[in-house]
């Protein structure tokens, strides 16, 4: 308290009776109203702070993407994927997403296109979520864009895939993105109406996107590759597989460390704030089963291809890693540590199991990124219906644990059963809504023979037929590709 507030209002309360005491009363106020309003944007700016730093990271997986595909492929078709979700989840994605107008519905966004009309109240006092969010929002966006270039690789037309992109990013994805994470969303968990309105008094449950980002990339690509066809030779004449393999595991392996890296943003950074001493701890509790999920998944799938071939497949093991973290990514807040581990190692099986009807079935998909996100990140959404842990559901989303009377939480973990059906739901609806337009979408382009590039161009590959060039450069001349793409020595 200021006695230099105290003399001043002291004396401009002359003739006030207990002037002093009253000066001192509302210096005392006023001291306090700073106070607060000083915490107040403390507050504000270490979540803005928290949710750009974590977007930055998520955003530091697209590097993470590009090592993993090009090292996965043959070296001419090394190609770095370009980038429209900004300005397609800029001009439509998150008002679809996010936007709630004078008609807010269920299911899709209804305002903010192109961050028109961005107000005031679109920042909480509390939380700060503003712009920020929108950075933050994108960042998942462009990740669920870039997931289905893996699974067409070496064959699509650079045009087909900046089309798909846009639509991904402006349409597809912040459809699925409202149903779940939007408060006025019909599926979502944390949907913001009385608990007697969500789906079977539940509501689907998917912490940072397992379903919502992973499902919605890894079914756009398997659409794609299954419209697109195999790439010439990966099938002999009597369907039998032919090993493709990709042309530098040590990008592979760089790939899957940057992606590792991004995933603290990916998941902790899900929580949005950071203020409080439960959000503070979802944060921590999503950071250690991500990492135990992502190790379980490497040793599953490095064992079973250890089994297989009597031999330690580096490639196999970076595959596992990304496969636990992709299944993990829809309970970190609620999975404890040990069944994070086991999250993650049975979705080492779904992912070899997966991979192997694939070929069965001729589907070629050379990342195996269908297998990985689309089913992985399924599994990852039913794990959670099974043992997402009440406490940690209360914590997570504000509850009253002591004196709720109904909390949903996993099937064996005592729950009724509404949890998991309400997760079966979700990735049903998902499948339909992605799966269904994504197909349509791969058609039309296909019918107007802009979907696959020709058999000559496919035989250079890419970056020689389409992007200029070889992606490496050898000295005094050796090794440099000619008009053809061959390599000469």
């Amino acid at each position: 308290m200021s006695a230099d507030c105290i003399e001043a209002l002291a004396g401009a309360l002359q003739g006030v009776a207990n002037s002093t005491a009253a000066a001192e009363v509302l210096c005392g106020q006023f001291s306090n109203y700073a106070l607060a309003s000083d915490l107040q944007g403390t507050t504000i700016g270490l979540n803005t702070l928290y949710l750009t730093s974590c977007g930055a990271l998520v955003f530091v997986m697209h590097a993470g993407f590009a090592m993993l595909c090009a090292g996965a492929i043959r070296s001419k078709n090394t190609i770095m994927d370009a980038a429209v979700s900004a300005v397609a989840f800029y001009i439509l994605g998150y008002g679809f997403a996010y936007g709630v107008g004078d008609k807010p519905n269920g299911f899709i966004g209804d305002a903010l296109f192109g961050l028109a009309r961005w107000k005031p109240k679109n920042i909480s006092a509390v939380s700060g979520v503003g712009w920020q969010n929108w950075f933050f929002q994108w960042a998942f966006a462009a990740t669920a864009t870039t997931i289905p270039a893996g699974a067409v690789a070496e064959r699509l037309n650079f045009n087909a895939y900046l089309i798909y992109s846009f639509f991904i990013s402006a349409f597809v994805y912040p459809v699925v993105v409202h149903w779940i994470w939007s408060a006025e969303g019909w599926l979502g968990f944390a949907r913001a109406y009385p608990l007697y309105t969500h789906l079977f008094r539940s509501g689907m449950m998917d912490f940072a996107g397992s379903g919502v980002v992973h499902m919605t990339g890894g079914l756009a690509g398997l659409a794609g590759c299954i419209m697109v066809g195999p790439r010439m030779g990966r099938f002999d004449s009597n369907g039998n597989p032919v090993e493709m393999p990709g042309h530098s595991a040590t990008l592979v392996v760089l790939g899957t460390v940057l992606l590792w890296f991004g995933w603290y943003g990916f998941n902790p950074g899900s929580q949005l704030l950071i203020n409080s001493v439960a959000s503070a701890a979802v944060v921590g509790r999503a950071a250690v089963t991500t990492t135990l999920s992502g190790a379980a998944g490497c040793l599953s799938c490095l064992l079973t291809a250890f089994f297989r071939h009597k031999a330690w497949d580096l490639v196999a093991g970076c595959n596992g890693a990304l496969v636990g973290f992709v299944a993990i990514t829809a309970g970190a807040h609620v999975l404890e540590p040990w069944a994070a581990l086991i999250c993650g190692l049975t979705g080492g099986w779904v992912f070899d199991a997966v991979c192997a009807l694939f070929l069965k079935l001729r589907i070629d998909d050379p990342l195996s990124a269908a297998p990985m996100h689309a089913f992985c990140g399924a599994w990852g959404v039913f794990f959670v219906g099974l043992l997402a842990k009440r406490e940690y559901v209360c914590d997570t989303y504000g509850r009253d644990c002591d004196n709720t009377y109904y909390i949903p939480n996993g099937l064996l973990y005592g729950g009724d059963g509404r949890l998991l059906a309400s997760q079966v739901i979700g990735i049903i609806c998902i499948f339909a809504w992605v799966f269904g337009l994504m197909s349509l979408l791969f058609a039309a382009l296909k019918a107007v023979k802009l979907l696959r590039i020709s058999a000559e161009e496919e035989q250079a590959g890419l970056d020689v037929s389409k992007h200029g060039g070889s992606a490496y450069n050898y000295d005094h001349g050796l090794g440099k590709p000619d008009k053809t793409g061959a390599i000469g020595l």
